[in-house]
């Protein structure tokens, strides 16, 4: 038997249908993910079931006695409590009363209601709830004594994560559970729900935890709920192989539509004799047509860009700075030239947008210097999303100065036009900010953005709240965008797909560059990690040795060698103009009328990406030995 059986859920706000004639089943120790575009009800679904909403018409059945859990999107602010009490309250009324009785004990309070609260506990077995706590603050990592609202965002999440899992659930729903967590966070989390062996639903837009946790993936499109039964890859798969299928039969389609639509702008010979079944179908057509582009509809961007930027940037030299005592930035030196894509990572609370400000002057360091080129453009993305105004619409917010024309490149667009690129409807457009999900909101601000032109793009946690299809897109957008881009991000194939190199907080202020993406730096970090034991280890047969402590510790390079170096750079800036060519053919309708062209070509882009890989591995090896 399923543990969670839904049938035929139906509900709606006032407007279209959120969920139409939803049907899931949950089946012990599946890992589900529920993907969609953003706004489309996977919330929705996951508070059904947790039943903090409920349905219009439909049936759910649980197993008997069944517990779920659900740790929602967004993390409460009003707990003034310690860590240790907040996970206790999850446990409902009991741990309520566990927690009144802590708090008497640690102040030596009235006696006779602390003797009346054991009796109750005792009655309803709430010292199990104690030990379960300790066991979760063991697991999560936390001291139950911290007050919770002194903690990060990232750690207020492993709390209420915690206070999810005191109920000892059967079941755990988790909505966007990476959002605002930093990567060592998202790891922990990772680790944690492969250990717990927990039947799990989620909503994800991190698609390296949805690849690595997920057995099953459900897909909500415009109210139906279509089930994969399947992982993330094989998702991808079948998904691609389904949307190649369609492309040929709509093909098909808009060209027997056209036909018809000759035909029914005939002449009065033709009119006299018009079949009135044939214009039945031929409205049918067209009404499908119309849903079909409403099925279909996705965000469309586009860059605003400035003049080009002098080739440095950004020259940062042994620049330091500290708050409170703490040092956030030591003696960090880099160079930011034009066209790079930089990325930044490090723990919750580190200094990354600190960093960004330095690096934009906005913050001056306490030591060292950093200069800036010629002609800089810089446009901001704030992860706080500060520059919204909450009681303004839409329109204002993009048009803070009224109007009703946006420009793009030297293009005017009306805004509304504007905004239905960004999946905003004219409807949609004027109201206030304060009412949009998150979601929305980074959607807002990337038209807003995108509006002013740039040729230095600064985003700080862009990817939070944004659908993968959405994420998709404007990783393509920044990575054909011919300005600098500096990116701090949690997101770690969003890093991969995008960043030339990352800049990564260690301790103490410590910030050092690596070439490449995260999985670059993963690499890196780890034989760097060992070496120091090896070289300690050969030094006292070394010594007294210099011509054979150099033979140990590099192999000179060969001439072929050194030839293979000079020439690698032109050759992986060639691959990725190749690249860069094939992306924006891919992307312009009028390639697809070539037979074979979009086979032809993702075969091509695969090469290009095994010998970009290549001839990177290559080039950072060559490198280290100079």
């Amino acid at each position: 038997m399923a543990l969670i059986n839904l049938s035929n859920i139906t509900i709606a706000f006032g407007g279209p249908l959120i969920l139409d004639n939803v049907t899931l089943d949950v089946q012990k120790g599946q890992r589900i993910c529920i993907l969609g575009p953003n706004g489309t009800g996977k919330s929705t679904l996951l508070k059904i079931i947790a039943g903090t909403v409920h349905h219009d018409s439909g049936t759910i059945v649980t197993e008997p006695s069944l517990r779920i859990a659900y740790l929602q999107q967004d993390v409460p602010d009003n707990f003034d409590d310690t860590v240790e009490h907040v996970i206790m309250a999850g446990a409902g009324k009991t741990g309520e009363m566990l927690v009144q009785w802590n708090r008497l004990h640690e102040q030596n309070g009235d006696s006779g209601k602390m003797h009346t609260l054991h009796n109750e506990l005792d009655h309803h077995n709430g010292w199990e709830i104690q030990t379960a706590t300790n066991r979760i603050l063991s697991q999560i990592q936390l001291d139950g004594k911290a007050q919770f609202a002194s903690l990060s965002g990232g750690l207020k999440r492993r709390v209420m994560l915690g206070r999810a899992l005191v109920v000892e659930p059967d079941v755990l729903l988790l909505d966007e559970p990476t959002n605002h967590l930093d990567i060592e966070s998202i790891q922990w989390l990772e680790s944690f729900i492969l250990g717990s062996k927990l039947t799990i639903l989620f909503v994800t837009h991190d698609r390296a935890l949805l690849k690595r946790l997920a057995t099953r993936i459900v897909e909500l499109d415009r109210g139906k709920l279509y089930d994969w039964a399947c992982n993330y890859d094989t998702f991808l798969e079948r998904k691609q192989s389904v949307l190649n299928a369609e492309e040929k039969e709509w093909d098909r389609f808009d060209k027997l539509l056209a036909q018809e639509e000759v035909w029914i702008r005939k002449g009065v010979k033709a009119r006299q004799c018009r079949n009135e079944g044939r214009v039945k179908a031929l409205l049918r057509m067209r009404e499908e047509r119309r849903k079909r582009r409403e099925r279909t509809g996705s965000v469309t961007m586009t860059i605003s860009e400035a003049q080009r930027s002098g080739d440095l940037v950004i020259d940062a030299e042994n620049i330091s700075f500290s708050y409170d005592g703490k040092q956030i930035v030591d003696k960090l030196s880099v160079v930011v030239s034009r066209n790079d894509k930089i990325g930044v990572i490090g723990k919750n609370g580190c200094g990354k947008t600190t960093l960004i400000k330095l690096l934009l002057g906005k913050l001056q360091p306490s030591a060292g210097t950093v200069k800036f080129g010629t002609n800089i453009e810089v446009v901001y993305f704030d992860q706080l999303r500060d520059i919204l105004d909450p009681d303004k619409t839409i329109w204002q917010n993009v048009l803070p100065g009224g109007g009703d024309t946006v420009y793009v490149n030297g293009a005017s667009k009306h805004i509304i036009s504007y905004l239905q690129d960004f999946l905003f409807t004219a409807e949609r457009a004027k109201t206030p900010v304060k009412h949009l999900s998150g979601g929305e909101k980074n959607r807002l601000l990337l038209a807003r953005m995108f509006t002013q032109p740039s040729n230095i793009l600064v985003l700080d946690e862009p990817t939070n709240d944004l659908d993968i299809e959405t994420l998709e897109l404007l990783e393509e957008l920044l990575s054909e965008y011919r300005g600098t881009v500096i990116v701090v991000s949690h997101d770690r194939v969003f890093l991969n797909n995008l960043v030339t190199s990352t800049l990564v907080f260690e301790d103490n202020g410590v910030v050092k560059e690596y070439i490449g993406g995260y999985d670059d730096w993963e690499r890196q970090r780890k034989p760097s990690e060992i070496q120091p034991k090896k070289t300690e280890q050969k030094q006292p047969d070394v010594k007294n040795d210099s011509a054979s402590g150099k033979a140990l510790t590099v192999k000179k390079l060969s001439y072929k060698e050194k030839q293979l170096l000079e020439t690698l750079p032109q050759k992986i800036e060639n691959l990725e103009l190749e690249q860069a060519e094939l992306n924006r053919q891919l992307s312009d309708p009028q390639y697809f009328q070539k037979p074979g062209f979009v086979v032809e070509t993702k075969t091509r882009l695969s090469q290009i990406e095994h010998d970009l890989e290549t001839s990177f591995t290559q080039w950072q090896e060559l490198e280290s030995r100079l």
